[in-house]
């Protein structure tokens, strides 16, 4: 029998799920307005697991409260290094009342775990560190490592990430798979985000004698039709792309005044708008940037008391890994192996954490159990047999990968 053959058989179901269960129920909302609200109980949990498991684990606090988890299964034979990558944080539960169950209690109702994180992706990194068991039962030869990144802040602005390569954990990895809610399709491509704050600026007036003031929510308002107009100009450029489908400049937040209490009778001195921008393959960043400031020049040429200014404060590349990519292809031959069906290939219509491994120069791969639309949502939920199948997916691959 080859060596990259038959270590699925060695994830333990019970043990995906009580592992999953306990992952789900430390809750790990970041609140900085809260005591304790962070990733450091659920990264003080999973560092004890890793240790049990006789792994090298190293525990290295981003900024307070707010650690890494790395740990190394290290074969004692020269050869590649893989990654899997699954963060510790989750995003608010929301409205309590609206959950049919708790959203910390990670009840096992009709084959699904139901929890904050049981999709995105405390069951996806219970079913890397199973996949790591397996290997460590399964007894047979490979070369080389299994590092696990279990990183803050994935949720934010991808601290935990950008630490671990700053850090130079990533030198020498050999390919990552990215443990995210993909419905185990193989993700080979994501697309890219760009977060701008527009700004406009004006001058209080009383709402019953506008013109002794200057209205910054009718400039932003302008800047927001002609961006609409610039979407539908780059959808036409660059097409649906087939895996990531349509880029988009979405304005999320728009705010006037952006200090103290808005009042109607009141003419604000400043408005505020927030884009998450998302982009695919065919859109250069610095070229989109450049496009938007020239839309605000554009619109100050004829209103001299248009005054507005735009800041990326946060952007993140779209990505591509070739199919035959070696990490890519030890995937796809383990899904076929475990399910005994072709893999789908897709993209990822979100960043993760792996945008930044990519251009650290690491070839990434997403894929793990929960479909992709559950994340966020309420009543959050993982199939079980979906995730028991991912661990089984994940172990197979790492010995393919190792095995070469």
């Amino acid at each position: 029998m080859n060596v990259a053959e038959g270590v699925s058989r060695f994830v333990d179901e019970a043990e995906v799920v009580s592992l999953a269960q306990a992952l789900v129920r430390i809750p790990s909302v970041y609140d900085p307005a809260r005591e304790g609200a962070n990733e450091s109980r659920v990264a003080a949990f999973v560092a004890d697991v890793l240790r049990e498991m006789g792994l090298e684990v190293h525990v290295q606090e981003v900024v307070p409260g707010r650690p890494n988890v790395i740990a190394l299964y290290d074969s004692g034979r020269p050869g590649r290094t893989l990654l899997f990558e699954g963060h510790t944080d989750v995003v608010t539960a929301g409205d309590l009342t609206r959950w049919s169950h708790d959203p910390f209690g990670a009840a096992l109702v009709d084959g699904r775990i139901y929890g904050r994180g049981a999709c995105d992706t405390k069951g996806n990194l219970a079913a890397a560190i199973c996949a790591v068991r397996a290997l460590q039962r399964g007894g047979g030869r490979f070369s080389g490592r299994v590092m696990l990144c279990i990183p803050c802040d994935e949720e934010g602005l991808m601290l935990g990430i950008k630490d671990f390569i700053r850090r130079g954990w990533a030198r020498g990895v050999d390919g990552a798979i990215i443990c995210e809610p993909e419905q185990n399709q193989i993700c080979i491509t994501q697309k890219g985000a760009m977060r701008a704050i527009l700004r406009t600026y004006g001058r209080m007036a009383h709402g019953a004698m506008p013109l002794t003031g200057i209205n910054p929510t009718t400039r932003m308002a302008r800047i927001l039709v002609v961006l609409d107009e610039f979407e539908q100009l780059e959808k036409a450029r660059v097409g649906e792309h087939p895996m990531l489908g349509w880029p988009s400049i979405t304005p999320t937040v728009l705010q006037a005044p952006v200090r103290g209490e808005a009042q109607i009778n009141v003419v604000p001195d400043q408005c505020m708008a927030a884009l998450d921008i998302r982009t695919v393959p065919g859109q250069d960043h610095a070229i989109l940037r450049r496009q938007m400031e020239d839309i605000l020049d554009r619109l100050g040429r004829g209103d001299p008391d248009f005054h507005a200014e735009l800041e990326v404060i946060e952007e993140r590349p779209w990505t591509q890994t070739d199919p035959d990519a070696p990490v890519v292809r030890a995937l796809a031959d383990a899904y076929r192996s475990v399910t005994g069906r072709d893999p789908v290939y897709n993209g990822v219509p979100g960043a993760t954490d792996g945008t930044f491994l990519h251009l650290a120069g690491v070839p990434i791969v997403t894929t793990g159990a929960g479909d992709r639309h559950i994340p966020h949502h309420v009543d959050e939920y993982v199939e079980v047999a979906e995730l028991v199948e991912t661990a089984r997916i994940y172990a197979e691959a790492a010995m393919r990968f190792l095995s070469a």
